[in-house]
């Protein structure tokens, strides 16, 4: 498999990761949104949300996957490290979303820039991709000789 469509797949895998462990999330830190809400509730009409928001998220997570691996990025460390700055670089982004979003202008949702919950909700979604893409992205073992080997072949 090519290099960015391993590192795209990788990235793809991870977010739906996030998708999944996100109820539990949720339930555990008292988080007031949905992922694919948030994202999907600003993009597409009401009866179209989660297709959109799963579609953006799934392209999303492939893209990170992406320049994580051209950046040079390997292993569950630092795979978490690059998906929390992400996460902390974006966060400001937040009060952007409590202007527009329907469900924060609603009601249906808090303001969640300054929602803890929200905020550690999004930390724990950002640690379960950081995690999960870098063990689909982890470094290769060193073989005999400090050699690593390529395509998961050990030298002999």
């Amino acid at each position: 498999m090519p290099r960015s469509l391993r590192a795209a797949a990788a990235g793809a895998v991870a977010a739906a990761a996030w998708v999944v462990t996100e109820p539990a999330i949720r339930r555990a830190l008292g988080g007031p949104h949905r992922e694919l809400r948030l994202v999907g509730g600003l993009l597409a009409p009401e009866r179209a949300w989660l297709p959109v928001g799963l579609a953006v998220h799934l392209a999303n997570g492939a893209a990170f996957g992406i320049v994580f691996d051209r950046l040079g990025g390997r292993g569950i460390r630092a795979a978490v490290v690059a998906a929390q700055v992400e996460n902390a670089a974006l966060w400001p982004a937040m009060a952007l979303v409590d202007r527009l979003h329907p469900d924060v202008r609603s009601g249906r949702w808090p303001p969640l820039a300054r929602n803890q919950s929200a905020a550690a909700q999004e930390i724990a979604g950002h640690l379960v991709f950081g995690v999960v893409l870098g063990v689909l992205l982890a470094k290769p073992a060193v073989g005999r000789g400090g050699v690593r080997p390529r395509f998961g072949v050990r030298p002999q």
